[in-house]
């Protein structure tokens, strides 16, 4: 999708060491933005900073764990002293772990959700404390298909996310209640190659691996600085596999239990066996806390991952995904063919003729 330069802006990624978070710092220094980046990894945060500089844009780098409220908040006060008013604040931090339910732990899912949602609550707290009084300023959230849908051994994850698309909804209303200038708006990603995969906590047999087709981080960051560009959109979905997993949870649920039962543990594991560290992962300690230990944007999919979403239009226009809509119980959802054609040969076993 083409993004429109504005001018400078400041904009706050939380996140930003790795990953989409990455990405994203980086495609806003390329418009010359100013990015404040927060994560925790101070090693993969000094190479994000590099890189922004090398793009074109300002950056300050921020230690920071989300879930830590007062620390958020220091950050983006800290922020706006070195940068200015903040414009546009990005939530991308995330954390988790990959296990069956009755394997994980209490305090693995009480940290994922601390990460995961409560740290989008702090930024987005922390933002509206400095956006709402000059009643201006944008926050993005990076969402997933997995806000709507949830999927097996992703237990942690998509209760979180479900969680942030709530949040999301609530604050939208109170906004235009308010007909406040401050806008929220989220973007719904699809599997993407990130580091994620290798630095999470596992407790599967198994690397998990995101689920095909997979879309590299820059489709991520183009879509985040779009949506920051065009916040009056409640929200966007990005790549055909999203679409097809929305309209399928809308439409046929059931369906998708049984078919995401039966297919949702192959596809979401390589057949490597995790080492000791990835078992670990970076739910507690962040993965790029030693020196030399950067990870980058990408993971190890890039061999397969689309450097393009299969569907930016859908994503810009409700039309089109009415027309979406129609298509897909035919199987005509760009990108989701696999998951389409599984509904489908699903409801021709339940009902023949």
């Amino acid at each position: 999708m083409r993004i429109r330069n504005r001018g400078r802006r400041v904009v706050v990624v939380t996140g930003a060491s790795a990953g989409v978070g990455r990405a994203a710092a980086r495609a806003f220094g390329a418009r010359g933005d100013a990015v404040a980046l927060l994560a925790r990894g101070e090693e993969g945060l000094e190479r994000a900073t590099a890189e922004v500089r090398d793009a074109g844009g300002e950056a300050l780098p921020l230690p920071v764990d989300v879930a830590d409220a007062a620390a958020v908040d220091e950050a983006a006060a800290r922020a706006e002293r070195e940068l200015g008013p903040l414009d546009v604040w990005v939530n991308a931090a995330f954390s988790t772990v990959f296990s069956p339910v009755s394997e994980a732990t209490p305090e693995e899912f009480r940290r994922t959700a601390e990460v995961t949602y409560l740290g989008t609550v702090h930024g987005t707290m922390a933002a509206l404390r400095r956006m709402l009084p000059r009643d201006r300023g944008t926050v993005v959230q990076a969402g997933s298909a997995l806000a709507y849908r949830g999927v097996p051994l992703q237990a942690a994850y998509c209760a979180a996310k479900h969680a942030v698309q709530g949040f999301h909804e609530s604050l939208r209303c109170e906004l235009l209640h308010e007909r406040s200038r401050v806008r929220t708006t989220m973007v719904q990603l699809p599997g993407l190659d990130t580091p994620q995969f290798g630095w999470v906590r596992n407790h599967l047999p198994r690397v998990p691996r995101p689920v095909p087709p997979v879309y590299a981080p820059e489709v991520a960051a183009r879509a985040l600085v779009f949506a920051a560009d065009h916040p009056r959109r409640r929200e966007f979905w990005i790549g055909g596999s999203t679409v097809a997993t929305l309209l399928g949870d809308r439409f046929a649920p059931g369906l998708l239990d049984r078919y995401l039962a039966r297919t949702g543990y192959g596809t979401q594991q390589t057949d490597a066996v995790p080492s000791p560290a990835q078992r670990e992962g970076n739910l507690w300690r962040p993965a790029d806390a030693e020196p030399g230990q950067d990870h980058g944007a990408h993971g190890a999919f890039g061999g397969e991952a689309h450097r393009h979403g299969a569907q930016p239009l859908a994503s810009r226009h409700h039309a089109l995904l009415a027309v979406a809509a129609c298509g897909a119980a035919g199987g005509a959802a760009v990108g989701g063919r696999a998951l389409v054609r599984g509904l489908l040969r699903r409801r021709a076993a339940v009902h023949p003729g």
